[in-house]
């Protein structure tokens, strides 16, 4: 199916570090590596995945470079079937306590990464262990977001809270398995702008026809950013509203 998501992208600073905070703690297993002259992307997830469900990707730049985490990305989303249990296990693990599950009602908690990167924990019964739920990005029109995701990609609205000061939209391809990735369209009412930075770098949909689907993102509107050609036909990239990178990839591709 057309427009799955594949993979989120973060960029670290060390990868050695990364990789073994990421294999010792959600027990992660490397699903693909690229190596390039001047970077290298190792994608991991965990070993029972589903079959549609996303992989996180590491990037990491040789040139030893530092980021800027901005705002306009907000987190990365992993399952478990108890928060408290798994908030539990990450502490005694040596991760270190950033909001424990009672700070956040009970209904989940968040760790970060060694390079500062958000990780929400949240109870799903369904999907492996410590596998990708979601992604949050935050907007600043819902309406824009949410008719640009319907729009370009053909993604639903399946879920939705909004509250006293802020809105959250959960969007997925038409008929996607609960185990697959969703986005979540953070919109908070007081009207605030947000800074892209550069430690995130993007979300990926996944597509049998790179060609055939860039044509039809462009007769949809979406940003021309880079297209496949200018990517050797072997990926993509479009741009939301709100300046953030998705990926257009192959099924060949990690």
């Amino acid at each position: 199916m057309d427009g799955t998501l594949d993979h989120t992208m973060i960029r670290v600073e060390d990868l050695e570090a990364s990789l073994d905070w990421y294999t010792t703690h959600f027990g992660y297993e490397e699903y693909g590596r690229w190596e390039a002259d001047t970077f290298t992307n190792v994608f991991l997830a965990p070993p029972d995945k589903h079959e549609d469900g996303a992989t996180l990707e590491l990037t990491y730049n040789h040139d030893g470079r530092s980021y800027d985490m901005g705002d306009a990305w907000g987190h990365i989303a992993v399952r478990v079937e108890d928060v408290y249990d798994a908030y539990e296990e990450l502490m005694e693990g040596g991760v270190e306590d950033y909001r424990d599950p009672d700070s956040c009602g009970g209904q989940y908690a968040f760790v970060t990464d060694p390079d500062g990167h958000e990780i929400e924990i949240v109870e799903r019964d369904h999907g492996a262990k410590w596998s990708l739920d979601h992604t949050m990005i935050r907007v600043e029109d819902a309406d824009e977001a949410i008719g640009w995701f319907a729009r370009k990609l053909d993604y639903e609205l399946f879920r939705r809270a909004e509250l006293d000061t802020f809105a959250l939209y959960f969007m997925k391809p038409r008929g996607a398995a609960d185990e697959e990735m969703s986005v979540e369209l953070t919109y908070n009412y007081d009207g605030s702008t947000y800074d892209v930075g550069d430690a995130w770098g993007h979300v990926a949909v996944r597509t049998g026809d790179l060609r055939g689907y860039w044509e039809t993102l462009m007769d949809r509107h979406a940003e021309d950013y880079r297209d496949p050609e200018s990517c050797g036909d072997r990926y993509a990239f479009t741009k939301t509203m709100d300046g953030h990178e998705i990926e257009v990839v192959t099924r060949d591709d990690p």
